[in-house]
């Protein structure tokens, strides 16, 4: 079982520092936050991580604009930036960029009844968008990857069949789709049998439990990493939650508490 967690919950100054609380706790990975400041230092990063067998896993956001914006301006900041990180991603051997449609409600106008509603529009918009993401992954070898995200932060796409539903739209090997316990534990009817369909298309796993902390606080059932343990999947399971308390002790205690699943 591949751990890795979000760079920004792991005790240290430095990334060096970070890199050796993870590899001493077990890691295998660092999840690494998309800011600008991380394009500006690939070259430190890289130098970085000779020293240690954490990998980074992905990079997560940090991009600007919204790709379903009204504003064509604002769209293309987010595909442009996306693009600018999946290079990033592939200069520091990572799995791919996680990438979110839109927060909040639709921000396109309702242009009934040229498309049957503003969803619909949205759609057709984001599966265009995600073929040029995707043509970019194919190119420097790395994943554009659709985070579905729960009914409270996102009108569109909260659910692993209805991200499977653009990546199967798309059909490029540049696209893939990842799968964060937190979302689906509010929205998945069945966690492992929405895993379990959505399988051959998952590249990363979020975790985090009910009330968005470590697990092992809340009341999330992590038994369904089984049933995409039997698919086959082979990838990093990646903390994104809150830590309370110390967070080596509580890191250290995740390891412990995660091993049972893998």
């Amino acid at each position: 079982m591949k751990l890795s967690c979000q760079d920004n919950l792991v005790p240290g100054n430095t990334l060096h520092a970070k890199l050796e609380v993870l590899e001493s706790l077990g890691f295998s990975g660092i999840e690494l936050w998309g800011r600008q400041q991380l394009g500006e230092q690939l070259r430190e990063v890289r130098e970085a991580l000779q020293s240690y067998k954490v990998r980074p896993s992905v990079i997560c956001a940090g991009y600007g604009g919204d790709l379903l914006s009204p504003e064509s301006k604002l769209r293309n900041e987010a595909i442009e930036g996306i693009s600018e990180r999946l290079r990033w991603a592939s200069e520091l051997g990572a799995v791919g960029v996680i990438f979110v449609p839109t927060f909040g409600g639709p921000k396109l106008p309702d242009l009934s009844p040229l498309y049957p509603s503003v969803i619909e529009l949205e759609k057709r918009l984001l599966t265009a968008e995600c073929g040029v993401l995707a043509r970019v992954g194919e190119e420097v070898g790395a994943y554009a990857i659709l985070e579905p995200l729960n009914r409270y932060e996102t009108h569109l796409i909260n659910r692993l069949e209805q991200g499977l539903e653009i990546v199967k739209e798309v059909g490029s090997e540049g696209l893939r789709l990842m799968a964060d316990f937190f979302h689906m534990n509010i929205e998945e009817r069945d966690i492992s049998e929405a895993l379990s369909e959505a399988s051959e298309y998952i590249v990363h796993v979020h975790l985090a439990d009910s009330n968005r902390q470590i697990p092992g606080y809340g009341h999330t059932d992590f038994r369904p990493i089984k049933t995409l343990a039997s698919k086959g999947y082979d990838k990093y399971y990646s903390l994104e939650c809150r830590i309370p308390g110390d967070p080596l002790s509580e890191l250290r205690k995740f390891v412990q508490f995660i091993s049972r699943f893998g």
